[in-house]
């Protein structure tokens, strides 16, 4: 089979689009269909090859390619697909970012959500193993490793090596990658009385009260993040408060494929948030995958939900809104620390919301401070970067990171996303290790 010839083939000149993920649709689960819409992808980007460097699904696909007798898609055994597929962490980049061929662009590619598509079929044909199952389960698993007592167990099982070795039988996860940290009390317990008064001000798109979705990680692994943001809300006198009750945004459970638990975490969040909107509160959250699901993945399932559509317009990356306050000449300045240089990897999630560099234009308002930009994936994917299976090759997929900050000798690295900045500080042994861009800018205030 040769490659894919046409008129449009210098690719599309329009900003990308978007068509909603369509699980709704009986064609959407057929087996036959949706092996022939792989082969068709799958051969034009064999023809591109643009996305080669991006994650290791296209080297995957490429080698099988190569290596087939026809040295062509059709010599590739469908059953060789999913070897592709698992490959696949819906960072999105290779759409954002790559793709020519990206709607309005008649051939319409959207890969990652077709690798979800076909996470999706497997897991309702197959299910997932048990131990994928109980990784996604990010909220259950931290409310039981969160427990007083047991998390102090839990803590030192994962700075055990014998544990971390069952723990890697077990589990899957891999013996030298890092794990989260728990804590007692949660963020959300240490902040439960949380009521920031101030003045809502409207600004931009912001309605001047905020309400902060802890995220399962932060919660329970990083609850200084939570209590960063607060701090700078505060500052800025900001009234803010928590989300009044929250379940897991969905993410994992979306990379897993599981579309009925994302619906079931969905029916929980909205009834929630949509009524908080309805009271005129924006929302944010400090992990850039939790910002995404509500701004473009539930949009994208429930394009017909008009609560879902409304908790887009009021879900902020925590830098998108303080850069909208800022504009207005609302945000204050009067920061009693420089920073000096500023190592920033730019999380995929977050620069596939559109927002441009939010964080660094907050960071570079402190004195002396210089912020260097990074636009690397991590490799980390929230379990991709843990599991034995695909350890090895996330670490690679971050030595470009990690080479780009021991260059730089910053007096700080950061990274929105907690798990990314964890990823490649582990990879630097902590020479330096990470911070949150929100604890930096309350360190910066002085806070």
């Amino acid at each position: 089979m040769s490659e894919p010839v046409d008129s449009n083939r210098e690719g599309n000149l329009e900003a990308p689009t978007r068509h909603p993920l369509g699980q709704d649709d009986p064609a959407f689960w057929d087996r036959a269909a949706l092996d022939a819409e792989l082969e068709r992808v799958f051969n034009i980007c064999h023809g591109c090859r643009r996305c080669v460097s991006l994650c290791h699904a296209f080297p995957t696909l490429f080698d099988l390619i190569d290596e087939s007798t026809t040295m062509e898609i059709d010599g590739v055994a469908k059953a060789d697909y999913p070897k592709v597929v698992e490959q696949c962490y819906l960072c999105d980049l290779c759409y954002q970012t790559k793709c020519p061929y990206t709607p309005p662009h008649p051939w319409n590619v959207d890969f990652p959500h077709l690798m979800l598509r076909a996470k999706a079929v497997e897991f309702r044909e197959h299910d997932a193993p048990l131990s994928a199952r109980i990784l996604s389960n990010t909220r259950a698993v931290g409310k039981l490793a969160s427990i007083p007592v047991v998390v102090e167990v839990v803590n030192a099982a994962n700075r055990n090596k014998a544990a971390r070795k069952l723990l890697q039988k077990t589990l899957g996860v891999d013996a030298e990658a890092r794990v989260p940290e728990y804590h007692a009390p949660t963020a959300r317990k240490r902040l439960k009385k949380l009521d920031g008064t101030g003045d809502a001000r409207p600004a931009g798109r912001t309605s001047g009260k905020l309400a902060i979705f802890a995220t399962c990680y932060c919660d329970h692994s990083e609850p200084g993040v939570v209590e960063d943001l607060a701090a700078v809300l505060a500052h800025n006198a900001i009234p803010h408060r928590l989300v009044e009750r929250e379940s897991c945004c969905g993410m994992p459970k979306l990379e897993l494929g599981d579309l009925d638990t994302v619906r079931k975490y969905k029916e929980r969040n909205l009834s929630v948030l949509a009524q908080m909107a309805r009271e005129g509160w924006d929302f944010t959250a400090p992990i850039p995958s939790c910002v995404l699901m509500f701004k473009q993945e539930l949009p994208l399932m429930f394009p017909d939900d008009a609560d879902v559509a409304l908790v887009r317009e009021r879900f902020f990356d925590p830098f998108e809104y303080l850069a909208e306050r800022h504009r207005a000449g609302l945000l204050r300045t009067d920061f009693q620390a420089s920073l000096g240089k500023v190592a920033w990897q730019v999380p995929c999630h977050q620069r596939v919301q559109k927002i441009g560099p939010k964080t660094r234009e907050i960071l570079q308002l402190v004195p002396d401070t210089e912020v260097l930009t990074i636009e690397r994936c991590s490799g980390h994917d929230g379990t991709y970067g843990v599991k034995h299976k695909t350890y090895a090759l996330s670490r690679k997929l971050a030595k470009p990171v990690e080479s780009r900050v021991a260059q730089a000798e910053p007096a700080h690295f950061t990274s929105d996303c907690p798990m990314a900045g964890g990823h490649i500080a582990h990879g630097l042994d902590d020479k330096p290790s990470a911070e949150h861009p929100l604890s930096l800018l309350r360190k910066a205030y002085g806070i």
